[in-house]
C-alpha cells in the first residue's frame, strides 16, 4: 500500500513486550479457571457460568467501553487496566490459600478480568496507529508481530504452562498471572506519551457511543471489515461446539490427537499472521481479505469433507492461516483509516459484534448437529463464510480501500506517511 521500508518506533518494541508477556499470562489463566472450577464442582451449567463470565463484558458495555477509551489517555488506560488485574488476581489467590474459594468469586473475577481486558485491548487497538502515524505498512507489520506472539504464547506456551503451574499448587497460575499483568503495566507506562484526540463538542457518553456505532454502519468498508468476524464467528463456534464430537465419532481421534488437530489450527495462525503483509503488498489489501475469507470457507468444506485425521489437520492449518492474515490484515486497515478520536468506538463495535455473533454459531453448530448430523454444522460454516466473502468482497474491493487510505491522508494533512510518498511520488528527480 505504502512505497518504501520504514522502521518500527522503539516504542512498539516495548508494546510488543508488554502484550507478548501480558498474553502469556492470560493463556496461563484461561487453563487455570476451568481447571480451577472443576476442582470446586462437576456441574457443567457452572463450569459454563465460569466461562461465559469473561465474555459478558464486551456484551454489556462493549460500545460504552469505546466511548470512555476516546475520552481518556491511553498509555494511562492501559496501564491502569493492567494493575488493576495483578491486583484483582490476587484475591482469588488469597482464597485459593485459604481454602475458601468458590465458582461465584471464579465467575466474578472472570467477569472483571474481561471488563479490564475490554479497556486495555480497545485502548491499546487506538494507541497503535498513533504510535505508528497511521502508517498502514507499518500498521501491517505490527499486527502481524503482535498477532504471531499473542498466538504463540496464549495459544501455545501459556495453556499447558497453566496446567503445570496449577499442580505446584490452585493460586500459582493466577499469581503468575498478575505478576504478568504487573510487568505489562510498568513497560507500557515507559511508552512515549501521545496528544489526545481533538475533543468534540461535550455530549453524553451514551449519544457518542452511538456515534461510533454509527460510523461503523455509514462505512461500508468499515461495515464490511466488522462484517467478515461476525459472521466468522457464527461460523467458527459452529465448528467448534461439534469439533470434538466429529474429530472422535468421524475421524477416530483420540483426547492426544484432538490436541494435535488444535495445534494445527493454531500452527496455521502463525504463518498466516507471518504473511499477512506480504499478500497486502502482492494481492493488494482489499483482495487479499477476499481471498484469506475465501480461503477460510474452503478449508471448512475441506474439514467437512475429511475422510482421515490428516487432511482433517491440514484442513485446520490452512484455515488458522486465512484466519491469521485477516486478523493481521482488517485492524491493521481499519486503523489506518479511522479517525483518532473515532478509533475507541470503532475498534469496540467491531469486537462486540463479533463476541454477540458466538453464542448463536454455538447453538447454530448444536442444534444442526442435533437435528442433522455432525458434519452439517461444518457444511453449513463453510456456506456461512463463502457467503460472507461474496457479500463483502465489493465492500472492501482495492479500489474502496485505496480511495478509503487517501480521504484518511488528506485528513491528516501533509504530515500523513501516505501524503509524503505521494508528495515524492510527484517531485522530480533531480539526481
Amino acid at each position: 500500500m505504502i512505497s518504501g521500508i520504514r522502521k518500527l518506533p522503539p516504542g512498539f518494541g516495548r508494546l510488543w513486550t508488554a502484550q507478548t508477556i501480558s498474553s502469556l499470562g492470560d493463556g496461563v489463566t484461561h487453563a487455570a479457571l476451568p481447571l480451577l472450577a472443576l476442582t470446586l464442582t462437576r456441574d457443567p451449567m457452572a463450569l459454563a457460568v465460569v466461562t461465559a463470565a469473561g465474555t459478558l463484558p464486551w456484551l454489556l458495555f462493549g460500545v460504552l467501553g469505546g466511548a470512555l477509551v476516546d475520552r481518556w489517555d491511553r498509555r494511562r488506560t492501559m496501564w491502569v487496566a493492567d494493575t488493576a488485574r495483578a491486583v484483582l488476581l490476587a484475591i482469588p489467590a488469597a482464597a485459593a490459600v485459604l481454602d475458601v474459594l468458590s465458582i461465584p468469586l471464579l465467575a466474578a473475577v472472570a467477569f472483571l478480568l474481561g471488563l479490564g481486558g475490554l479497556f486495555f485491548d480497545t485502548a491499546a487497538t487506538a494507541y497503535l496507529p498513533d504510535l505508528l502515524r497511521r502508517d498502514p505498512a507499518l500498521l501491517e507489520r505490527a499486527n502481524s508481530l503482535l498477532r504471531g506472539a499473542q498466538t504463540a504464547t496464549s495459544g501455545f506456551a501459556g495453556p499447558p504452562a497453566g496446567s503445570a503451574l496449577l499442580a505446584l499448587g490452585r493460586a500459582v497460575p493466577l499469581l503468575a498471572d498478575a505478576a504478568s499483568f504487573m510487568v505489562s503495566a510498568l513497560l507500557v507506562r515507559t511508552l512515549p506519551a501521545m496528544p489526545r484526540p481533538v475533543p468534540e463538542v461535550r455530549e453524553s457518553l451514551l449519544r457518542q457511543a452511538r456515534a461510533g456505532a454509527s460510523y461503523v454502519f455509514r462505512d461500508r468498508v468499515l461495515l464490511g471489515l466488522a462484517m467478515r468476524p461476525a459472521v466468522g464467528n457464527v461460523a467458527f463456534l459452529a465448528v467448534a461446539t461439534v469439533l470434538a464430537l466429529f474429530a472422535h465419532d468421524r475421524l477416530g481421534i483420540d483426547t492426544y490427537g484432538f490436541g494435535l488437530l488444535l495445534t494445527a489450527e493454531a500452527t496455521g495462525g502463525l504463518l498466516g499472521a507471518g504473511i499477512a503483509s506480504y499478500l497486502g503488498r502482492r494481492l493488494g489489501t482489499g483482495t487479499a481479505l477476499t481471498c484469506t475469507a475465501a480461503v477460510e470457507g474452503l478449508a471448512i468444506l475441506g474439514l467437512a469433507a475429511a475422510p482421515n485425521p490428516y487432511v482433517a489437520g491440514l484442513a485446520l492449518a490452512v484455515c488458522g492461516a486465512g484466519m491469521g492474515a485477516t486478523m493481521v490484515l482488517g485492524p491493521s486497515l481499519r486503523q489506518a483509516i479511522v479517525p483518532a478520536h473515532l478509533m475507541g468506538r470503532v475498534a469496540s463495535t467491531s469486537r462486540m459484534l463479533a463476541m454477540c455473533a458466538a453464542p448463536i454459531g454455538a447453538f447454530l453448530g448444536g442444534w444442526l448437529a442435533t437435528a442433522y448430523d455432525v458434519r452439517t454444522p461444518l457444511y453449513a460454516a463453510a456456506g456461512l463464510l463463502l457467503t460472507m466473502t461474496a457479500v463483502t468482497a465489493s465492500m472492501t474491493s482495492n479500489r474502496r480501500v485505496e480511495a478509503a487510505l487517501r480521504a484518511a491522508a488528506s485528513a491528516d494533512g501533509p504530515d500523513h506517511p501516505a501524503s509524503k510518498d505521494a508528495a515524492q511520488e510527484k517531485a522530480p528527480d533531480l539526481s
